[in-house]
């Protein structure tokens, strides 16, 4: 009897703790539908897949001499990139900002300081996205619409608090990682053989960069690719990521 009575009343513990979960689980499903817990945003890695186009990208926080030439290039090449650019660099280099913005490129934001966003807190994300905003809207008079965040992190607080902000957080699908110097033959392979349809492509100001970016525009233009930016590529698939 004894027995029987501890199982049932192990079985009633069991079931109450079920319809606990259940309810706390909808619960959690409701808020977050109301909008009183934030859904975390996802960053874009691509464009769609429909359309042959790539989207070349450059995260600016130093390299300022490889700039003028890089821009030489893309005139040259009658190719727009997204330039993603550091707020003290803008700070130091203004009239660079300036430039890239006349010739028609797009330009984002790569935070202030170039922080660990992963590392610090919302406020700091906060403050480090909002002080970059502020020098390149004064530069350009535009306020950027893109975010790169440094070293590609993406917890939950940089893309909310970047969200929050009216930034679309963006990545990428193919990485040159020029940052390391290889050969622009090594950089051009490397953009080549994983070149796709809706491709982001991440480069930045360095010597073999400049020298392998020619040859990476001829070989994409002759698989067929059209270059544009990522602001253009987002328009053509505002949902894809």
């Amino acid at each position: 009897m004894v027995i029987f009575i501890l199982l049932r009343r192990t079985g009633i513990r069991k079931l109450f703790l079920f319809f606990i979960v259940i309810f706390l689980l909808l619960l959690f499903l409701s808020r977050v539908g109301k909008g009183i817990i934030p859904t975390v945003a996802e960053p874009v890695y691509h464009g769609g897949t429909d359309e042959k186009v790539i989207a070349l990208t450059c995260n600016v926080f130093w390299g300022e001499e490889y700039i003028g030439p890089m821009l030489e290039i893309l005139t040259d090449k009658d190719v727009l990139m997204t330039f993603f650019i550091g707020g003290t660099w803008a700070e130091n280099f203004p009239e660079l900002v300036k430039k890239m913005q006349s010739l028609g490129h797009e330009i984002g934001s790569h935070g202030y300081s170039h922080p660990h966003p992963d590392r610090i807190s919302r406020e700091a994300n906060r403050r480090d996205i909002t002080r970059a905003q502020d020098i390149l809207e004064n530069i350009t008079g535009k306020k950027p619409a893109l975010f790169a965040p440094p070293y590609g992190e993406r917890g939950a607080v940089v893309l909310q608090t970047a969200e929050e902000l009216g930034y679309q957080t963006i990545l990428w699908s193919i990485d040159t990682i020029d940052w390391q110097r290889p050969g622009p033959q090594v950089i051009k392979d490397r953009v080549s053989g994983k070149a796709h349809n809706g491709g982001i492509v991440l480069m930045h100001p360095t010597a073999p960069t400049v020298k392998a970016l020619p040859g990476i525009i001829d070989d994409l233009r002759g698989q067929g690719y059209k270059l544009i930016t990522v602001g253009e590529m987002l328009q053509a698939a505002p949902d894809n990521n």
